[in-house]
């Protein structure tokens, strides 16, 4: 079923562009190509030089079996919940990655240096080009929701299926170490490698060996491959999407390093979930290959019956079913947007605000560590206001405060900057997934606090923008009292030691460091301070959370 969507909204899902594209650039065609050719190239050399070598396969003799035969019934449970949950995480990956199609090995993002693009459109340079323009059009066919900028549902789904595949996991590997059906994916020898290999030389020259079943142990390969998949993959996945968090970031530098930087993660997330859908690919062929039937027995029902049909029907069900749930995901992404961000915020908005949101920002970049490149993003007001303030050089800006607070007051920007100056090098995060390093100067919220004195009742921070929403209307976010106190908060009008620039948001943006771009407002206009963000606008925290479904606390 199709939505209906304004006019405004049309032109964002339904951009006139929507043509795909994968531009990889040539260095890495040529790794992936060296290391695939490559693989296959030695076994090759290694038959022909060498002859086939003996099938490890052979050891194990009729009803051997490495720890107790079969499979329990939390194994095959777990097995196919694991099957839905990632059908779910890689569909929405998919949409959020196409609101910044781009992947990068560096923090600055520039355009050009991007190690692969799905995206035709190579960024103008004689216009301003935003992150925004440069998100692309994915179909509902391959990602969730699909469209174009709907990264707010796609991030609901996202991290709705998250905690439920990480706990899925937890139990399976909790059950897996408390019985010995560890010993049938855990290899208790070095041994394990170069008979893999092995096996592997035999497939690569198309002589299929012996093939064991796997109702009692694994083939090297296959145990080496599950072994990877479960162990490896699967933290991989998880540290590496932890690495994209600002609070995280901001409070442990190190961690990202792990990985090289920020978007390094963000690269390395991308490439497990290729090397899910490949290990996918094979898993299903092989299973299909070597006795569908009995196969389906073994993972669906636990026995060893080559005769009975009853798995491969489950288990045909359970797949019937996950993808019954892709439609029916896709509809609820379109007809009950607000019932999703409400369950995302209720499972994760306590986790995070428990954990993430009390690390506390610490300096950590140096002068020459600012990025040469930092996208723009927003929609450049309009406002005739803004405009003639903007002619002006801001001589005439006054920042208006006020709402609950003891001393509301209206300051010029000389007038701020007579309050003091405080300058932080930090890292942008912004949702759609970009990144870059930028010298901040301002004048630390904590300042404005203590001049305009709030009520005992406030909690959050509303502010206001010259600028204007994706579908249009004033621009405003609100953020925590809390968050808007903690180091590195300020009021910038500075970028990289000069005057901040308009595009970034003169005469003041703001930052708080802990928090996705979304929710540091550009082009201020006024300040309130108000008990609770259920009081602006339609009550979510902000214009993006209003409209595009975005999170109320935006700490990953």
């Amino acid at each position: 079923m199709i939505p209906h969507f304004n006019e405004a909204e049309q032109a964002v899902h339904y951009p006139p562009d929507r043509r795909a594209a994968v531009v990889i650039q040539p260095y890495m065609l040529w790794l992936v190509g060296a290391v695939l050719v490559g693989a296959v190239g030695l076994a090759w050399g290694h038959y022909l030089v060498l002859g086939l070598p003996a099938d490890p396969s052979r050891a194990f003799g009729p009803g051997s079996s490495a720890g107790t035969p079969g499979f329990p019934w939390w194994a095959n449970l777990s097995h196919w919940v694991n099957f839905f949950f990632l059908a779910l995480i890689i569909r929405s990956g998919l949409s959020i990655l196409m609101d910044h199609p781009r992947l990068y090995w560096n923090n600055s993002c520039a355009p050009t240096t991007e190690w692969v693009r799905f995206t035709p459109v190579i960024v103008p340079t004689d216009r301003r080009w935003t992150a925004k323009e440069d998100a692309r059009y994915i179909s509902p066919l391959l990602g969730l929701p699909g469209y174009r900028h709907t990264i707010g549902i796609a991030r609901a789904w996202h991290f709705l299926t998250v905690p439920f595949f990480v706990l899925n996991g937890v139990v399976f590997a909790a059950l897996l170490f408390t019985t010995d059906h560890w010993r049938r994916l855990v290899p208790t020898t070095w041994q394990v490698l170069p008979d893999a290999w092995r096996v592997f030389v035999h497939y690569a020259t198309f002589h299929m060996p012996l093939e064991p079943n796997g109702f009692y142990h694994y083939n090297a390969l296959q145990q080496v491959s599950y072994f990877s998949v479960i162990f490896v993959l699967a933290p991989l996945a998880m540290l590496t999407g932890m690495a994209m968090s600002p609070a995280l970031e901001t409070r442990f530098p190190w961690f990202p390093k792990l990985f090289g930087n920020r978007q390094s993660a963000r690269s390395l997330h991308f490439l497990v979930t290729i090397a899910y859908a490949v290990f996918l690919v094979i898993h299903v062929s092989m299973i299909a290959a070597t006795g569908l039937v009995r196969n389906m027995n073994h993972i669906t029902l636990g026995t060893d019956d080559p005769g009975s049909r009853l798995g491969l029907a489950l288990g045909g069900g359970i797949v019937l079913v996950t993808v019954a749930f892709a439609g029916l995901a896709h509809w609820l992404s379109w007809h009950r947007p607000r019932a999703l961000q409400t369950m995302h915020a209720a499972v994760n908005g306590p986790l995070w605000r428990a954990s993430l949101n009390q690390l506390t920002p610490r300096a950590s970049y140096r002068r020459e560590d600012i990025t040469p490149y930092f996208w723009s993003n927003g929609t450049m007001p309009t406002a005739p206001e803004w405009q003639q303030l903007a002619a002006n050089h801001f001589t005439d800006y006054k920042l208006k405060i006020g709402g609950l607070v003891e001393h509301p007051v209206e300051l010029s920007l000389a007038e701020l900057k007579g309050l003091g100056l405080e300058q932080n090098i930090t890292m942008h995060h912004c949702i759609q997934g970009w990144s870059g390093i930028a010298e901040w100067g301002g004048i630390p919220i904590q300042k404005i606090v203590d001049l305009v004195r709030p009520h005992a009742s406030v909690t959050t921070v509303v502010f206001h923008s010259f600028g204007e929403g994706l579908y249009g209307g004033p621009y405003y976010d609100t953020n925590t009292l809390e968050n808007c106190l903690k180091p590195q908060a300020i009021l910038a009008w500075e970028m990289n030691y000069e005057p901040l620039p308009l595009d970034y948001g003169a005469p003041l943006r703001l930052r708080v460091e802990n928090q996705l771009g979304y929710k540091m407002v550009k082009w201020i206009s006024r300040i309130d301070f108000v008990e609770t963000h259920q009081t602006v606008g339609m009550g979510y925290g902000g214009k993006n959370e209003d409209e595009e479904y975005f999170d109320l606390l935006a700490n990953t």
